[in-house]
């Protein structure tokens, strides 16, 4: 049920970030309905989650709960988004470990990494999604992503389409109408990749860790993600160089704000064929 891309050929089985990577994020449950006085014995798909510890050289990092689907893509993103490397590159090694009560990964980056990671101060425990984890300054937590490139113009009609297409491809959403999704669109409005978790910033953190993996340049398409745009998803795109994140619903005061100052289109209420743009339409033709 996952829209896992197949690896490009640099990233074989014995390639350090191939990881080993499970999937099993929907379980069937014992439920009962009630109908009135009536109770009736059924089965539901629930969608599960589980703690996901990110270990930097053998450092504890962030626990973050997620769902159990593409851990390789979300270590990396995760290391992207936040800052804590400046290219999948940086990651020498990436190693996906199973235990009962979660999921570990261990990451192996620079030295530097390393040393600007603690920096930021203590390690924390994330909640569903969380988007600040580790981070311990509220200058740290604002930190203004470099500047996005103007890039050529993004057609109106291809953010139709990608709202369009979206919902057919959230495989694990269907079965349990409880994930967020993010997707990476083309040029032309086909979401390419798209990624599902419990948390908003998880399925963001997906899309980027496998645009990574596979080579793929974020500025090449936009994103169109089922959530509102918080303040931290823009900043996990501006990081990127995603120049466009179209949302579902409204955007915060504090998105709109970096959006503008980053030089990304916020594109927010994306629904059917109207959408309001919060910031740069410039781009959008």
């Amino acid at each position: 049920m996952s829209t896992t891309d197949e690896p490009p050929p640099e990233l074989q089985p014995d390639h350090p970030l191939r990881g080993l990577g499970y999937r099993d994020p929907v379980r069937g449950r014992p439920v009962t309905l009630l109908d009135g006085n009536a109770r009736h014995i059924n089965e539901a798909a629930v969608v599960e989650e589980v703690p996901v510890a990110m270990i930097y050289n053998s450092q504890p990092h962030a626990v973050m709960m997620a769902t159990p689907a593409d851990f390789e893509d979300f270590a990396v993103g995760f290391s992207l988004s936040e800052g804590i490397v400046a290219s999948a590159k940086e990651i020498s090694k990436l190693e996906v470990l199973r235990y009962a009560q979660g999921v570990e990964v261990q990451l192996t980056i620079p030295d530097a990494a390393l040393a600007r990671l603690k920096d930021r101060g203590r390690a924390l425990i994330g909640r569903v999604g969380c988007g600040l984890c580790g981070v311990q300054t509220i200058e740290e937590a604002l930190r203004q992503p470099r500047p996005v490139a103007p890039g050529a113009k993004i057609r109106v009609d291809a953010l139709w389409r990608a709202e369009r297409e979206l919902p057919a491809l959230q495989k694990l959403n269907q079965d349990t109408a409880s994930l967020h999704a993010a997707a990476w669109a083309n040029d032309d409005g086909l979401p390419e990749i798209v990624r599902e978790d419990v948390g908003r910033h998880n399925a963001l953190d997906k899309v980027i860790g496998a645009l990574a993996r596979t080579g793929r340049n974020p500025a090449d398409g936009f994103v169109v993600i089922t959530s509102r745009a918080s303040y931290e998803l823009v900043q996990k795109a501006a990081a990127v160089g995603i120049r466009l994140l179209a949302a579902v619903s409204r955007p915060t005061g504090l998105a709109i704000g970096l959006a503008e100052t980053s030089g990304l289109t916020l594109v927010a209420l994306l629904r059917g064929k109207t959408a309001s743009i919060y910031a740069h339409g410039e781009r959008l033709q």
